[in-house]
């Protein structure tokens, strides 16, 4: 490293620095003999061989302007570097020059003193005003023994037998075989994707929009109708939201289920048990267990809301917009899972637009991973390496199984990952036994279900029947 650099700091919003360096004339006269050097060994000119084109030739073909740039970037670039390194200062992406690099470069003179003022993101320090005895608010979640029929039952009906209906009109819970062509009732225009010449719809209430289940219910097979529904103010489609709509529909085949009968064949087809009794005690187990998970996710959600109430922190931009784009990249992978073309759906307009709607969840992120930081540091909360390296191996095996080859692993992102979710758990469990968890009040308790309409049934426990083909993604994690 060259000779120690006069350094100044100051602490400025937004978990930023300003770094002041005062710039010897001998550095600056350095960088620039090194700039023509360089330029010397990359220019051509006729009767000169690389590297052997005399100063004035050189200065004459390039121009001063061009080598006091070239200098002033590399002395810019090596005076940070050495002042980040001698201060100790760890910083998160590359510095700005407080005035720009034009107006630097206008009062650059090689072999004259040169003061840069830099200023750069740097970690945040987090602080938490409390940690002690808080009090969360949380629902707890108690088992319910009426969920083990509904899911036999559930499981009963997937395994029900479908069969042709030729004597009589459609009733709920059959299945029917329909054509459509739906139209919006204000503007007569066609409704995109509200076409179809053959889809089974399960006659169930909450199945489609509502109006659309109703209006076959007591059709008979070759049937034609016309069906007026309203989409909800919700309808994931925004163009349809709380529209009329049309539709022009023929019941092309109706079936009804024949539902097996509750024994222990039944047990064995939906489960691989022996007997119903078996198949209930099983059931039984997962909601208790699924009950309590939940229950325990309730609890921590609120405690580390608490824990984030407490927290004093500046978020510096750089980490807010690695955070957005690990989100997004998230998103890109979760798609391109789904077969989707993430090259053509992810145009600029998207990424900027999920960049700016991404933000508030970044930084909620950020800020429960350093009031999560925080609250380890100030209780001397740490894992010790034989549970990390002991869980590490586990998850790489689990990472092996899953992708069902030797696919490369990055070993420091999985020991990144890993630290952090042991911490997380032990800091979790830190709060548990140190703060002060209550039921809500009646008026004030989260409506039950409040998602069940959008997703039902990605909100319930999956059923027997359907057990086996969820196995391979549950041992993923």
């Amino acid at each position: 490293m060259s000779a120690a650099l006069k350094v100044s700091t100051q602490p400025r919003p937004g978990s930023r620095l300003e770094v002041a360096v005062e710039v010897p004339g001998a550095r600056s006269s350095a960088s620039y003999e090194q700039a023509l050097q360089s330029l010397s060994k990359s220019v051509t000119l006729p009767g000169f061989r690389r590297g052997r084109v005399p100063r004035a030739v050189l200065v004459q073909q390039i121009g001063i302007q061009r080598i006091r740039a070239s200098a002033l970037e590399g002395l810019v670039d090596s005076i940070w570097r050495d002042a980040m390194a001698q201060e100790s200062i760890e910083a998160l992406g590359q510095p700005e020059l407080r005035e720009g690099f034009e107006a630097l470069l206008e009062r650059f003179e090689p072999g004259t003193d040169l003061t840069l003022v830099l200023e750069l993101d740097v970690s945040p320090q987090p602080k938490l005003r409390s940690s002690r005895n808080l009090t969360a608010v949380a629902e707890s979640v108690a088992y319910d023994p009426a969920k083990v029929d509904e899911l036999i039952e559930r499981s009963r009906r997937e395994l029900a037998t479908l069969v042709p209906v030729e004597d009589r009109a459609a009733a709920a819970g059959d299945v029917a075989l329909v054509a459509f062509e739906g139209t919006y009732t204000d503007t007569e225009e066609p409704i995109q994707g509200g076409r179809s010449d053959a889809m089974e719809v399960e006659l169930e209430e909450g199945r489609m929009i509502p109006g659309f289940v109703e209006g076959i219910i007591g059709l008979s097979p070759g049937d034609a109708a016309t069906i007026q529904c309203r989409f909800p103010d919700d309808y994931p489609q925004e163009d349809s939201r709380g529209r009329e709509a049309r539709f022009e529909l023929t019941l092309k085949e109706l079936k009804s289920r024949e539902l097996p009968e509750l024994d222990d064949s039944f047990a064995r087809s939906a489960a691989d048990k022996e007997s119903m009794a078996e198949l209930r005690e099983e059931l039984e187990t997962r909601l208790r267990e699924e009950a309590e998970r939940q229950s325990r996710s309730n609890r921590h959600e609120a405690l580390l809301e608490a824990l984030v109430s407490e927290l004093e922190v500046e978020l510096p931009e750089t980490l807010v917009q690695q955070e957005i784009r690990a989100l997004i990249e998230q998103t890109a992978t979760q798609m391109a899972q789904q077969g989707m073309d993430v090259n053509k759906l992810f145009s600029r307009d998207l990424v900027r637009s999920l960049m700016e709607s991404s933000r508030p969840e970044a930084e909620k992120r950020l800020r429960r991973a350093l009031a999560i930081k925080a609250l380890a540091e100030s209780e001397d909360l740490a894992i010790a390496e034989a549970e990390l390296e002991s869980r590490i191996k586990e998850v790489r095996l689990e990472l092996q199984q899953s992708r069902q080859s030797s696919g490369e692993i990055d070993e420091q992102r999985l020991r990144d990952a890993v630290q952090e979710d042991l911490l997380r758990t032990a800091v979790m469990d830190w709060l548990e036994s140190n703060s002060t968890v209550r039921e809500p009040e009646p008026d004030t308790a989260p409506e039950a279900g409040a998602s069940d309409t959008e997703a039902p049934a990605a909100a319930t426990t999956p059923s027997p029947a359907k057990r086996k083909a969820t196995k391979p993604a549950d041992a993923e994690g």
